[in-house]
């Protein structure tokens, strides 16, 4: 209804403005994020999707629930909740969405202009400008909306300060896009390198190597990493997995990327004849209108390497305004969602500082509820109709992002590990989502034998504690830190990155129907996540429900199921690949056998 006819609605703002004279600033910003400045007023008529998020009623009992089921010490592991369960404890309460559907209300939005979360914790609404400045009272400087554009030539329209009427302050947790300010685009992807695949492998004539494992490992897999190598590498080569159980996986898609089904069937034919020889291919699922164009020079770098809405920025319709991360959790709680998750994407992979402290909260607390997955009465699994990492079946992995401790921007004017609340203090810079503690981050390595990639990214949360599943191997590393020599760059007390890592440069992988090698920790992400779905697979086979929230897990019973990495180190001595967990490579690469037999019997 905005879109038709702005005029209609101007004596709603001025009434509703008259009942809402009394507020309270919500969120306010120090300064602009480094890098972004002022480009002008934002347009009145400029339709901005706001994402409102109502407290939840009880999460910290959920919470209670996600670390009984995927700890494998606890009575209740793998007991997975139902969607029902689930959105019972995360559902606001009733005067939360009372008092926030009648502020709405007095300025004319309702019924369909609504749109609802399952749980009903999170809404959005679609509005112009003008209205946004009147809800939020940010019609006047400094806290008036503007475009802001950015060194590397992107433009957002958004807001350094919002306030809410007295009335419903305490009723909502936060209300986004306004002061979030990430740099969603291309540069932010993490394939850290590619080239042409080389016409000649120079190991071919080389010896086997045989790892101190006993794995023994083609040579020419220190130059170009095939699903061969990784099942070599990984000792993975024995097991074959049953397609008779619903054992799936997803990679998610961003940024004008994508998937191409020839490039896919090209890569089966060389590294999976099998899979050729039946067409094998996957299920593409748009999001909020997202497309799969399959023009051979639209191929993606990130999502080829991943499976195997076009926007052009001016001053009237700045950038795309909308974050990513709500609106996908709103999506995928409420599918029938794969048991494996992995994304790849810089777009998902913001500095943690980038990012508003209560957001990056609220979106952690969603990776939480992601899945369900429940046995029915015939020791079959019964799909029910609304999923969501950890209480309710699905693993969740992200890439650690390819900037070592630092930020990993690539634009020299905001690379530097400084921080945006106004001191310009020199830090080391967390990525997010990686930072949150119900997602799997995974690290890089390279070669064979292996070490830690340079540009594997890994250090500490400044939002985020330590989780109790993480304290004692983390313990470890920071007691063989230098003593004081890093003092005041991280937070020692934060959740630690990454939990894993695997191989992560020299992937084949076809573009456009030629051969590239890829590198980046996109390619460990899922090269991580598809073992953890033959992990699944072999849980299947044994009447068990899938692995889900996977920390817990890992560094407890599976701990003896990885390769321990201590050679290399990405920039700087404290990111140094040492004997247990450190913040490059977590606690290893998989040793997929190991696990196996770690996972089937409980």
């Amino acid at each position: 209804m905005w879109a038709n006819s702005l005029l209609s609605l101007l004596p709603l703002v001025v009434l509703a403005f008259a009942q809402d004279c009394e507020h309270k600033v919500k969120e306010q910003l120090v300064a602009p994020p480094r890098g972004w400045t002022l480009h002008g007023p934002a347009p009145l008529d400029h339709l901005v999707k706001l994402c409102i998020a109502l407290p939840q009623s009880n999460f910290a009992a959920m919470e209670d629930h996600l670390y009984q089921i995927s700890n494998p010490s606890h009575e209740r592991y793998g007991q997975h909740l139902s969607n029902k369960q689930i959105e019972g404890l995360v559902a606001p309460r009733p005067e939360s969405i009372d008092a926030v559907n009648e502020w709405l209300a007095s300025h004319g939005i309702g019924g369909g202009d609504v749109g609802r979360s399952p749980a009903g914790d999170g809404l959005t609404i679609k509005i112009p400008v003008l209205l946004a400045e009147k809800m939020l009272d940010t019609s006047s400087r400094p806290s008036k909306y503007h475009v802001w554009k950015h060194t590397g030539g992107e433009y957002l329209v958004r807001t350094t300060s919002y306030s809410l009427p007295k009335t419903v302050f305490d009723h909502v947790e936060l209300i986004q896009p306004t002061t979030i300010f990430g740099t969603f685009r291309k540069l932010k992807s993490t394939i850290h390198s590619i080239s042409k695949t080389p016409a000649e492998d120079a190991s071919q004539n080389a010896a086997p190597v045989v790892l101190a494992t006993g794995v023994t490992v083609d040579p020419s897999c220190n130059s170009t990493i095939t699903i061969t190598c990784l099942k070599q590498l990984y000792n993975a080569v024995d097991f074959t997995p049953s397609a008779l159980n619903p054992n799936t996986i997803a990679v998610t898609g961003y940024m004008e990327q994508f998937t191409n089904r020839a490039d896919l069937q090209q890569f089966y034919e060389d590294q999976v004849p099998a899979a050729a020889a039946v067409h094998s291919t996957y299920r593409f699922i748009s999001v909020n209108g997202g497309l799969n164009l399959q023009n051979g020079s639209l191929a993606g770098v990130e999502v080829n390497l991943d499976t195997h809405a076009p926007f052009i920025p001016d001053i009237g319709t700045p950038t795309n305004t909308n974050e990513p991360y709500t609106e996908w959790l709103d999506f995928v709680l409420s599918q029938n969602t794969p048991s494996v998750i992995s994304t790849s994407y810089g777009k998902w992979r913001d500095d943690e500082q980038t990012v508003p402290l209560n957001f990056a909260q609220r979106v952690c607390q969603g990776f939480a509820q992601l899945g369900t997955v429940l046995f029915n009465q015939h020791n079959a699994y019964a799909i029910h109709d609304h999923y969501g990492a950890g209480a309710r079946g699905v693993s969740l992995m992200f890439s650690s992002g390819d900037g070592g401790v630092g930020d990993g921007d690539p634009d020299p004017a905001t690379q530097e590990c400084i921080t945006n609340d106004g001191t310009n203090s020199t830090r080391f810079i967390p990525g997010f989502p990686a930072s949150c503690p119900f997602v799997t981050a995974v690290g890089g390595t390279v070669f064979i034998p292996e070490v830690a990639v340079p540009f594997s990214g890994g250090g500490f949360s400044n939002y985020f504690s330590r989780p109790s599943y993480q304290y004692a191997a983390v313990e470890g590393f920071l007691k063989g830190l230098p003593q004081g020599t890093y003092a005041g760059l991280f937070n020692p007390n934060g959740r630690g990155i990454p939990d894993v890592a695997t191989q992560s440069d020299f992937f084949k992988v076809f573009i456009d129907g030629k051969a590239f090698l890829i590198g980046g920790t996109s390619a460990s992400s899922s090269t991580f996540a598809g073992f953890v779905a033959l992990l699944n697979n072999g849980r299947f086979r044994n009447g068990l429900s899938p692995l889900g929230f996977l920390n817990p897990l890992l560094y407890s019973k599976a701990v003896s199921g990885f390769n321990d990495i201590t050679v290399g180190n990405n920039p700087g001595e404290f990111a140094q690949a040492t004997k247990g967990w450190d913040a490059v490579t977590g606690l290893g690469t998989p040793d997929f056998a190991k696990l196996l037999a770690l996972v089937t019997y409980y």
